[in-house]
């Protein structure tokens, strides 16, 4: 049986619908995690595909991107966001989020190479969302984001300001394997994520429990890229050089 872990919020849903609707899904596990996880899991053995944050690729045993399809964005993408009551400039402390990897590293890349301050960056809790307050920010990634787009002062959206460093897309997660597949199964697998992308609507319908639908279908279709381009690549490979721990 193949494991697979993917993350577990809204942006992924196309990919889990897809999944779900092709006849391979009796060869899989499906387990939905936090990007944390889904790394990790992957790192450990624990499954043998995961759509894991690009910061992590180099921990896994024996890794191979199995698919054109990623999580990624060009420029604002609502969902992996500086949360602030007051501008940047007058930020003293960031929470960072405990589900991130990927993010955090492009938090640290923008704070020295765009806006040139080094605040303290603090380690998070379940939770951490109800400290932003004063001169202490929080970066947010995934679903949660979406209330603090509604009541935060100073948003900070790092997949826009990546762009208007670089003026390059940006890759948060790509799908790895830790082991050798077949071909077929590879096209077979590939098949389902395209088949999830393209009914994008059924797949709302089936898992959504966040927003609206016309406010998922326009995040989905909108603020999420899904192919993983020659842009993308580049930009990735970009994003990777510049990560120092």
């Amino acid at each position: 049986m193949i494991k697979i872990s993917a993350v577990s919020y809204l942006n992924t849903i196309p990919f889990i619908y897809g999944i779900n609707s092709i006849s391979m899904l009796n060869q899989l596990n499906l387990y939905l995690d936090s990007p944390v996880m889904c790394a990790n899991k992957l790192v450990n053995g624990d499954v043998d595909i995961g759509l894991i944050p690009v910061v992590s690729f180099s921990k896994v045993p024996h890794a191979e991107i199995i698919s054109d399809y990623c999580i990624g964005s060009y420029g604002k993408v609502d969902t992996v966001c500086l949360y602030s009551d007051v501008p940047i400039s007058e930020i003293k402390n960031i929470l960072l989020d405990y589900q991130s990897f990927t993010s955090i590293q492009l938090l640290k890349v923008l704070l020295e190479e765009y806006w040139n301050i080094s605040p303290n960056l603090v380690d998070s809790k379940p939770g951490f969302e109800d400290s932003i307050s004063g001169n202490t920010a929080g970066l947010v990634i995934g679903d949660r984001a979406f209330n603090l787009n509604r009541s935060s002062p100073y948003i900070y959206d790092l997949s826009f300001f990546w762009k208007e460093l670089t003026g390059l897309p940006f890759v948060f997660a790509v799908w790895v394997a830790n082991k050798k597949f077949s071909s077929k199964f590879i096209d077979t697998f590939n098949t389902s994520l395209a088949f999830g992308l393209e009914n994008i609507n059924k797949a709302i319908r089936r898992y959504n429990n966040s927003l609206e639908y016309k406010d998922c279908y326009h995040y989905l279709t909108n603020n999420i890229s899904y192919n993983l381009d020659v842009s993308k690549k580049k930009a990735m490979n970009l994003f990777l050089s510049k990560i120092k721990d």
